[in-house]
């Protein structure tokens, strides 16, 4: 009977085509469009516009069920991991770690620390950031957007186009812009 539930996972696993993210030595699920950065977000941020991309920040935590679900049902997904990979510059917090993260008005604080300053209650929480950060603001004062928890495929999926098209400058909030690119899919 195991076997055939490791067959049956299996299965899944390939059905969802993108490779699983693996454990790092600090616990969190690493996958292959994270980048390894010195944590200067302002670096990161300029690094970001230099390849065209988007500055995404994902603070997770060791044996966080929904970071957990987020890697193993969504990120997993081809669509979602290539357009991940070809649109974000993705740098990964661990909430309760201890490397030194540079935030954009250049206080230098331990992992565990800058997420406190941030507000960060829960993960998984992504932060999104603009091509441009006004000097002196902090990580949450600048976030574009920001996506607090685990969601399903196509709100990630939404979300994603939704920061990638700047759709927070307009006058479409994500509820509508969700809803209303849920709605042209089930067309």
């Amino acid at each position: 009977m195991r076997q055939l539930i490791l067959a049956g996972a299996a299965l899944v696993m390939m059905a969802c085509g993108a490779a699983a993210a693996t454990l790092g030595d600090d616990g969190l699920h690493k996958a292959p469009w994270m980048r390894d950065t010195f944590l200067d977000l302002s670096e990161d941020l300029a690094e970001a516009r230099d390849e065209g991309k988007r500055l995404m920040v994902m603070i997770e935590q060791r044996g966080c069920i929904y970071c957990k679900k987020m890697h193993e049902e969504v990120f997993v997904i081809d669509e979602i991991a290539d357009y991940i990979s070809e649109n974000f510059f993705v740098v990964q917090i661990n909430m309760f770690g201890d490397l030194e993260v540079t935030d954009f008005d250049g206080e230098t604080l331990p992992e565990k620390d800058m997420v406190k300053k941030w507000g960060a209650l829960f993960t998984p929480m992504i932060m999104f950031f603009p091509p441009e950060v006004a000097e002196g603001s902090s990580a949450a004062q600048a976030a574009a957007a920001t996506m607090p928890g685990a969601f399903g495929r196509w709100t990630t999926f939404n979300m994603l186009n939704w920061v990638v098209e700047e759709g927070y400058n307009g006058e479409e909030s994500f509820q509508r812009y969700h809803a209303r690119k849920f709605a042209e899919q089930a067309d």
